[in-house]
């Protein structure tokens, strides 16, 4: 059985660092005339999605524990013309709900957007049922699903707006609600394109989520080397920006890839896989989670342990670096 519920407000563990602005953002876009509906399965606290809910309460549902229930009456929801918006940890969002997401959403191409918060280790000490380290790889190999990973507030509230028009479903992958701010308010985001967050001709750093953060810290501390650190920001890992890669592979010819996610068929094996198809001469290495399941810990330390920090970035850039 799956652990309880956690009945905290993540949200407020780091005062003043919240990430969680869906709520917000979609409570904004009814007020601009949007036909939006929000369903959650129990967790409006734990993903703030409260905020959506005291503007517009009859646009709001919670369906309880029934996370395959709600993913299905969303879909019938945007069947009915609604663009509908449904919450749950990622675990059970990608892994739980995986049919629904095939068959109920993008099968029949409708306008569904998943919020799978808590993704990768983030849900920490809940242990494997609630980790979700393989859900890149199962939402990419769904026909017609955009795959979104916004890094911090900023790229969330502009993942919220880029997807008004997509017809079909949209996964976007988020973290723990208290991510610290990588790019500046403005940030705009465009369909199937990385962010360039840093610059650098030696070595480039292809990271999604926490990975980001992590890989400019190591590329500011590898700028004291006198190695130049590209950094770039997965926020659409599918459609995937193979334009950047090729550009990345040809420049620097040296690819990091980092992402709190097992190596095997997340971001790192899509990139890999665009480069073998572009044939362009490149080094590639993968920082995640290895073919395990993550050990049972306050997320801190598994971010130490499984280096998704900024040494962790540093250690396996300097070791691609000299091969």
């Amino acid at each position: 059985m799956n652990a309880p519920r956690p009945s905290w407000n993540v949200t407020t563990s780091l005062p003043g660092l919240s990430a969680f602005v869906a709520g917000e953002e979609l409570a904004n876009l009814v007020d601009d005339g949007h036909d939006i509906v929000v369903l959650t399965a129990d967790l409006s606290t734990s993903n703030r999605l409260t905020d959506f809910q005291a503007r517009h309460s009859a646009r709001f549902f919670n369906v309880g524990i029934a996370e395959q229930n709600m993913m299905s009456i969303g879909a019938g929801m945007a069947a009915c013309g609604h663009q509908a918006w449904v919450s749950t940890f990622a675990a059970f969002a990608s892994l739980l709900c995986a049919e629904h997401l095939r068959t109920d959403m993008a099968y029949p191409n409708l306008p569904v957007r998943i919020l799978a918060h808590h993704a990768g280790i983030s849900m920490g000490f809940y242990g494997t049922s609630h980790h979700a380290v393989e859900d890149i790889a199962v939402t990419r190999a769904i026909a017609g699903m955009t795959v979104m990973a916004p890094c911090d507030a900023a790229t969330l509230r502009a993942c919220v707006r880029a997807t008004l028009d997509e017809p079909g479903p949209v996964y976007l992958r988020l973290g723990r609600g208290n991510d610290p701010d990588v790019h500046e308010s403005n940030v705009e985001v465009q369909r199937g394109r990385f962010l360039r967050v840093r610059e650098g001709n030696d070595v480039t750093v292809i990271a999604t989520g926490i990975g980001v953060q992590a890989a400019v810290g190591a590329a500011e501390r590898m700028a004291g080397d006198g190695v130049t650190v590209r950094v770039l920001d997965a926020v659409y890992l599918k459609p995937l920006d193979v334009d950047a890669i090729e550009i990345a592979a040809r420049e620097t010819g040296r690819i990091l890839v980092v992402e709190e996610h097992n190596v095997i068929g997340g971001l790192g094996t899509a990139v890999a896989e665009a480069v073998a198809m572009l044939g362009v001469p490149a080094r590639i290495a993968k920082l995640g989670i290895e073919d395990q399941y993550a050990l049972v810990a306050p997320p801190s330390h598994l971010y130490r342990h499984y280096g998704l920090t900024a040494d962790g970035v540093v250690d396996r850039l300097r070791g691609l670096l000299s091969a």
